[in-house]
């Protein structure tokens, strides 16, 4: 049983390593994370809005309408991974950078998430 948690934890520990940091770029630790996903709304820059149930429930709305419904986990590492309804998923990583914190995805675009 503890090779199959190993197992399922791996591809984790990979997708971390995947993500394009940049200098002064500091990784929020899993108890920030899970501090920051308690917000009732992260809304970003663009426009958009994410919204994490303690349950594990996800959304996302778009700045033009719409929202993208699914679940969510924190790694033991701080990376929040998301699979949608749709069957799509996705893994992220919240930085500080420059005094603002910042959602990193896994293909190296950078998100500023408002105050």
């Amino acid at each position: 049983m503890r090779y199959l948690i190993a197992l399922l934890m791996l591809p984790t520990s990979l997708w971390a390593s995947d993500f394009a940091m940049l200098e002064g770029d500091m990784p929020l630790t899993y108890d920030e994370v899970v501090t920051m996903t308690a917000r009732p709304v992260v809304e970003f820059y663009e426009g958009g809005q994410s919204r994490y149930s303690a349950g594990g429930a996800y959304s996302y709305s778009y700045e033009g309408g719409g929202t993208a419904f699914g679940t969510y986990s924190v790694a033991a590492d701080g990376t929040i991974c998301i699979l949608y309804r749709n069957g799509r998923d996705r893994c992220d990583r919240f930085v500080r950078s420059h005094g603002r914190l910042v959602m990193l995805t896994q293909d190296g675009q950078r998100f500023a998430i408002r105050p």
